[in-house]
């Protein structure tokens, strides 16, 4: 095609990869597509060529990263897929300002360890960061366990550099933590999934690292007290909590089974809990303060088990447990596999009615799930006992309008892509909508840019 030569002419052929050579799946490996090309552009500049070309063309363009995403967000059937893997450098780095600039293919790991040292830390944490980029987490606006204490990367992010549809440049990309000069183009472009523009560059925003943690696995008898337990917590440290992770059995018997080495160190409860504080104040300790305000709890029977990390081994180990969960999850392909968030004083009530909901549907059907307790974000996957798409679809449809009638969203941290479309259709308000699809007319009016997600 002759947008393939323009492409070979301006990139050369190992930059413009065709057939077997592009990929054709999705980590999850419940997408499959064959895309016309895989593009690798290695600058700004050059990924701004790619989108005019395109857009004269009128070729779809589905931006890709670390590829890492749930929800077919880079299905690219028949499309260029734009690889932002070479865009991997830091342009700048200012600890006084605590802000890193950096390409939107630099690997989120890499923003880990580009810190280290200097008494900072980029707080983004997750099990994928070893492979997701900065672009990706970016447009999903991604959460991680980290969220109740520094916020999603949407709070994270202070600057973008994007590229628009028809190949000009937005440079959104100051260090300012105030910045009111007419609409929030940066937070539109965050969490668009490549619908709207491509980020190609951000600057971050960093935090000061914590001189030491306090790390423990408890074991509870109950959702409710879990929750009573955290706002002690947060009050007894002055906020100080960095997560709040539920475990219930039926994943620690799924983590036994696929990872014997992350076992529970204990009898699992029903509700197991990974919870960690943090300080930065030299001298401190956190461990012996958390284990004070454990002791009632203890002593009452409200804790039934408890382990506390006493070396950076054992938080290693502890954090391994929690960071296996799309690992264990995605074992098989044959699931529902959902991302919603709720109010905290009704997860318990959605708990126990998504169960018997899902038990009316299929009472073979096996319940997965692993939460982010903390800011209520659950992830809840199904594993029907009957195959078939009616009954996948009917679940997935159960659990949308039982999140959404508790004042919940059906979609919190992982993004809409292919898989949350008709729910977005259903549930999402109108006009809200209506809105959503005159921006993107606006911005791309040919319906180039990652066409057929997010919106219904």
């Amino acid at each position: 095609m002759p947008i393939l030569d323009d492409l070979r002419t301006l990139f050369g052929d190992a930059h413009v990869l065709t057939g077997d050579d592009a990929p054709q799946r999705d980590w999850t490996g419940l997408y499959r597509w064959r895309p016309l090309a895989l593009v690798r552009p290695g600058t700004t500049g050059e990924v701004a060529a790619v989108m005019r070309l395109a857009h004269e063309a009128g070729a779809p363009v589905v931006p890709v990263g670390g590829n890492t995403g749930l929800n077919g967000g880079t299905s690219a059937e028949g499309a260029l897929m734009l690889s932002l893997e070479r865009l991997n450098r830091i342009r700048t780095y200012s600890p006084s300002a605590r802000t890193i600039t950096a390409e939107a293919g630099v690997v989120v790991d890499v923003l880990h360890r580009h810190v280290e040292g200097a008494g900072l830390i980029f707080p983004l944490r997750f099990g994928a960061s070893g492979s997701a980029t900065l672009g990706g987490v970016l447009s999903t606006n991604a959460g991680g366990a980290n969220v109740l204490r520094y916020g999603m990367v949407r709070d994270l992010c202070l600057g973008l550099e994007v590229v628009l549809a028809d190949g000009r440049v937005m440079n959104l990309m100051n260090a300012l933590h105030k910045d009111n000069t007419g609409y929030d183009l940066r937070d539109l472009m965050i969490g668009a999934e490549g619908t709207l523009g491509i980020i190609t560059g951000a600057v971050m925003r960093l935090e000061p690292a914590p001189v030491a943690h306090a790390t423990a696995l408890l074991g509870m008898a109950d959702l409710e007290a879990a929750l009573a337990l955290l706002n002690r917590v947060q009050a007894g440290t002055g906020g100080a909590v960095e997560a709040f992770e539920f475990m219930p059995e039926a994943y620690m018997a799924r983590l036994a089974r696929v990872k014997p080495d992350l076992a529970c160190p204990f009898a699992p409860s029903p509700v197991n809990i990974l919870l960690e504080t943090a300080t930065t104040i030299t001298g401190e300790d956190p461990v012996a303060r958390l284990e004070t305000l454990l002791l009632p709890d203890l002593e009452a029977g409200v804790i039934t088990e408890a382990v506390i990390a006493q070396s950076q081994a054992q938080r290693a180990k502890l954090w391994a447990m929690r960071e296996a969960a799309a690992e264990i999850t995605f074992t098989t392909p044959d699931l529902v596999d959902t991302d919603i968030s709720l109010p905290l004083d009704r997860l318990p009530g959605f708990v126990e009615r998504m169960a018997a909901r899902i038990g009316a549907l299929d009472p073979a059907a096996e319940i997965l799930m692993i939460a982010h307790l903390g800011d209520g974000n659950i992830h809840y996957t199904v594993y029907p006992g009957t195959s078939g798409p009616a009954l996948k679809a009917e679940m997935r449809a159960a659990i949308a309008e039982q999140t959404v009638a508790l004042g919940g969203s059906f979609s919190a941290e992982h993004g809409v892509g292919l898989s949350k479309r008709q729910t977005m259709a259903r549930h999402k308000d109108p006009v809200a909508l209506e809105v959503m699809r005159a921006i993107k007319a606006a911005l791309d009016p040919k319906g180039i840019l990652n066409p057929d997600k997010v919106l219904p």
